[in-house]
């Protein structure tokens, strides 16, 4: 209880590092947006291949599809879910909230949780469950905003995902037993262990921008309570009754109580959806994230 406790105290002071950072104009907002991208297309990707290579045997590969099967159960859930709950908003809040609903900030801020709560193997399972959402994300998720379907178009940009990419690179060298030269080896630790860090400041900097008036806005209260609380309880409740490892329950739960996604902003701007709302989804939701995700690692773990 005592890790736990001090893992979220440490994220939490990387929140504010992050917040502070922000407020001071130490970082622009185009400044935040390279630093978003350097997490996502190399920080990141090099965390999820050296969290392959933790070791592991039947039990791990068994989780693996587990997690992976619980995930696209949750996909599949999540659309109807969001649409019986929101289909009374006006139309361009209903987009925001389904896409909300269905597309977490899971990959996020949620590689960093699965890892600093259930250690390297957490974020090896972490990895495997975002495969479903990456693919709903382009796919489901954009066409509520575009109202079009390009399966092409989708297969190329889930194939193309950097984390996707590093996820078979670990598979691979997982199943094959193959192990990388120091000089390969060494830079993708170094640069995959700045993950956490770099994804807090981040997230802190973000949570300077918020409105505080926006908690007054039922719709984004009920929104949270929903992605934060009510949608991993039932997980929770499901793999209750499932075979699945302890281990393979938490990830799957804790990273089912992530806020939602940036994306869901940025589709909303692209697609003229409302985006101040979206963002306001994005921002608030993220806040009360933190005593969620809090909640829940103290269950879990």
């Amino acid at each position: 209880m005592n890790a736990i406790f001090d893992m979220q105290l440490t994220i939490f002071a990387l929140l504010v590092v992050g917040f502070f950072v922000r407020r001071k104009g130490l970082f622009s907002s185009e400044g935040e947006r390279s630093l978003a991208d350097l997490v996502i297309y190399v920080v990141l990707p090099c965390n999820i291949v050296t969290s392959f290579l933790t070791g592991g045997g039947r039990d791990t590969l068994r989780d693996c599809l587990a997690i992976f099967l619980i995930s696209c159960g949750i996909q599949a859930f999540t659309i109807y879910y969001g649409r019986l709950l929101y289909r009374r908003q006006p139309e361009d809040r209903r987009i925001c909230l389904e896409y909300g609903i269905v597309v977490s900030n899971a990959g996020y801020l949620g590689n960093p949780i699965a890892e600093g709560v259930f250690g390297p193997l957490g974020l090896m399972y972490a990895s495997v469950y975002l495969i479903p959402q990456r693919i709903m994300m382009w796919s489901a998720g954009l066409s509520l905003y575009t109202g079009s379907h390009n399966l092409k178009a989708t297969l190329i940009k889930v194939l193309t995902h950097p984390c996707i990419i590093a996820c078979e690179v670990g598979t691979f060298l997982m199943l094959t037993g193959l192990q990388l030269p120091g000089f390969i080896m060494a830079p993708l630790s170094a640069i995959g262990r700045c993950c956490t860090a770099l994804s807090m400041l981040i997230i802190g900097m973000i949570l300077a921008r918020i409105d505080l008036d926006s908690l007054k806005d039922k719709t984004l209260l009920w929104y949270s309570l929903n992605r934060l609380v009510i949608i991993p309880l039932i997980v929770y409740l499901v793999c209750l009754l499932l075979p699945v490892s302890h281990l393979a329950r938490g990830v799957s739960v804790i990273l089912a109580a992530m806020p939602a996604g940036a994306s869901t902003s940025i589709l909303a701007l692209k697609y003229d959806r409302d985006p101040a709302f979206a963002t306001e989804l994005v921002i608030v939701s993220t806040l009360l994230s933190i005593p969620a995700v809090m909640i829940w690692s103290m269950i879990l773990k």
